[in-house]
């Protein structure tokens, strides 16, 4: 049986290359092996993405980050000393991602034209998937790195097709996960200069204030790339109700994650097992079916797995190897009572239709 395409909202693709220094290019036996031994991290030998799970997982599109945050000298958080120090990296970050170009195993979506072509690719049967380059949009994490609001003339320049102002943390653009507080000063300016654009503004990690400051303030294309349900698993990274419909009225899509601690409120990282707490796939679709109630069709959500975001197997659904067991959604879906069209719609279909619609035209 053909695979669907899946469209994946959110993976840090070139972080766990150049920090994790994972060679995606390879086998995911291969990067697993060469990691066996290492202390250095708790995921060693745990990732769950590569290339060519990518591929095998018919995952053809990605949104791909550039992630580099300001640590000042007295932050507990791990991070550059310096905006400038973040910049270099995302710098860096980029040039993993027009060698994996250079090689034929990505190809940049900049415009719809591009987005259009990339489908086209990915369902066309007669080209084998391993044979064909991963399409990505790329995705700021965070905005700490962009040294000051025109850095994001650049930034367009070579490709920025959307942006979160915040990530953990107090942020130079806005507050994050586990802290509070509004979008700051230089922040409502880079939003202006954003809409400028008409850039996708991601509302992932925002806190609560600067999630309604953001309605306010920004115009243009929003989503949240990679979020879950604060009614099943009650912390502030999760969306509630209220700014589940005020994204819905938006047009936006959430991108469903597969972190366990997002999946399920008995997991604490670092500490529990998700084989103990029997935390699987399936899980997901609790989040999922919540939005689906809440807001009465299946059309604004999707998939933003954010495996590997400093995680592996050890914080991932036990149920799941590789990202290309994203694939077992079909039959976990459909099991649940998901039609065929709800399925398209999670799998591909509504980031697709959302970027057909805030992408550049070409």
């Amino acid at each position: 049986m053909s695979k669907r395409l899946i469209l994946d909202a959110h993976l840090d693709l070139s972080m766990n290359a150049i920090e994790w220094n994972r060679d995606l290019s390879k086998p995911l036996s291969e990067i697993r092996k060469a990691e066996m031994h290492m202390p250095d991290k708790p995921d060693r030998g745990r990732g769950t993405v590569c290339l060519p799970e990518l591929r095998k997982g018919k995952i053809g599109i990605v949104v791909a980050t550039q992630l580099a945050r300001y640590s000042p000298l007295d932050s507990a958080l791990a991070g550059w000393n310096s905006p400038q120090q973040a910049w270099a990296m995302t710098q860096a970050q980029l040039a993993w991602y027009r060698e994996m170009e250079a090689i034929g195993e990505m190809k940049q979506i900049l415009t719809r034209k591009d987005l259009n072509q990339m489908v086209a690719l990915w369902e066309d049967s007669s080209i084998p998937d391993e044979d064909k380059a991963i399409g990505y949009i790329l995705n700021l994490e965070g905005g700490d790195s962009l040294v000051t609001p025109s850095y994001l003339d650049r930034a367009y320049d070579y490709g920025l097709r959307a942006l979160g102002l915040s990530h953990f943390g107090p942020g130079r653009y806005a507050p994050g996960t586990k802290s509070e507080g509004p979008i700051t000063e230089l922040g409502k300016e880079l939003l202006t200069k954003m809409e400028q654009y008409k850039m996708i503004l991601d509302f992932t990690h925002l806190t609560d204030q600067g999630f309604e400051q953001a309605l306010d303030l920004y115009g243009g294309p929003i989503w949240a790339s990679h979020h879950n349900v604060r009614k099943i698993v009650p912390n502030q990274r999760q969306l509630t109700d209220e700014q589940i419909k005020k994204l819905v009225k938006r047009g936006a899509v959430i991108g469903g994650m597969l972190d366990c601690w997002a999946m399920d409120i008995r997991f604490i990282d670092t500490i529990s097992d998700p084989w103990q707490l029997d935390i699987k796939l399936e899980h997901l679709v609790d989040h999922w079916d919540h939005i689906c109630q809440l807001v009465g069709d299946s059309e604004h959500i999707g998939i933003g797995s954010d495996l590997d975001g400093i995680f592996g197997t050890e914080q991932s659904p036990w149920d799941l190897n590789s990202i290309a067991d994203l694939q077992k959604y079909e039959e976990i879906l459909d099991k649940r009572g998901y039609s065929d069209k709800d399925i398209d719609n999670i799998f591909h279909g509504n980031f697709l239709r959302f970027l057909g619609k805030s992408l550049p035209t070409g």
